[in-house]
Order: structure tokens, then sequence, then C-alpha cells
């Protein structure tokens, strides 16, 4: 194994740890999409300190395409992961513009549903996402984006609650990657 794949795993088994003792609850929830669930996994607590959202942009940045000219997401779970990608690609020497998708459009001003330095019509753009349950939010982020002219065929997500996120994606011509499957989150949570 390489020294790359090496630091890649490492990184990768740490934030599943984080996931596991500060993003992950079992009890009775009700989820964005409207469903309910024994099974909640919030990741604010982890995108939002320094080492997990070290880890997260490390791991996105590596899946981010040569292609991309930035990466969005739907405001408020995306914005510290678009922060902390296009930080850590400036850092590596590479350009990305951060946009964040407003879940409206802005009620002065010019009225803009994107927030962030735009790129060019026609420029590829990654959506970035938290947590995948059925996938309307980041769909929402796509629909924008695709409006505005750019061209989405990717989302990276931190994790998959495997509920029909993946197939949504897959009829709206997207490919999801996500880091985790919510049943290794629940896994290692067991394991602590």
């Amino acid at each position: 194994m390489n020294q790359l794949n090496s630091s890649s795993d490492r990184i990768k088994e740490n934030l599943l740890t984080l996931l596991a003792q500060k993003a992950y609850r079992f009890g009775d929830f009700s989820l964005a999409s409207g469903k309910k669930s024994s099974h909640y996994v919030n990741c604010k607590p982890v995108s939002l300190s320094g080492p997990g959202l070290l880890s997260i942009s490390s791991l996105f940045l590596r899946q981010i395409n040569e292609s991309d000219a930035g990466v969005a997401g739907l405001t408020l779970g995306a914005d510290p992961l678009v922060s902390g990608v296009v930080m850590m690609a400036a850092q590596s020497g590479l350009n990305l513009c951060g946009l964040i998708v407003r879940k409206e459009a802005k009620g002065h001003g010019t009225g803009a549903w994107l927030e962030g330095p735009l790129p060019p019509k026609g420029s590829v753009i990654t959506v970035l996402e938290d947590v995948v349950t059925t996938g309307g939010s980041s769909l929402k982020a796509v629909e924008k984006l695709r409006t505005q002219g750019y061209l989405v065929n990717q989302v990276l997500a931190i994790v998959d609650r495997e509920e029909g996120g993946a197939n949504a994606m897959n009829k709206a011509d997207l490919k999801l990657d996500s880091v985790f499957f919510l049943k290794e989150i629940i896994e290692r949570a067991k394991s602590l």
C-alpha cells in the first residue's frame, strides 16, 4: 500500500470514530426528509470542529475531478464542507470556487440563489453534502446550479443512509460518492 492510501485510510478511520462518537444518536427522530428513524446523524459537531473538517476536506478533495471549477452545497450543512475543501485546495495549489446555495432567493439586492465567486457558465461543479437520505437537499442544490448554467455530475456525501438517495441521484444523472454508509457508523458506535 502506498503512503497516500495509508494516510487516507488513517484519516478515514479517525473520521469514522469521530462521527460515531459525536454525530450519531440512537432514539426516536424525525429526519429532514420527513421520515422517522431510530438512527440520527448530525455531522455538524464534526464538520465544525478543526480535526473533523480537516479530515472531511482531505477525503473530499481526493474525490474532486480535475475538470471541476468549484464545489457547492445547500446552506447550512454544506457551508463548512465547501469552505474546508476550497481552503484545502488553495493550500494544495488548486483553484476551486466555493458556492453556497441558498434555500430561497436573497430577499434584497440581486436576489441571488448562489453566493461565492461564480465560475463561468458551463463550468463543472461538484455538490457536497453531509448526510444523504432521500437526496432532496442535494437535488435542490443541483437544480439551482444547473438552472444557473453549471454542469453537475457528482455529489460527495459524508454519510449515505441508503434510503433512496443514490437511486434519486442516478435518475438525475448524478453519481453519489459517500465516505461512509450509516451502517458503518452504527457498527463503530456499538464498538466504542
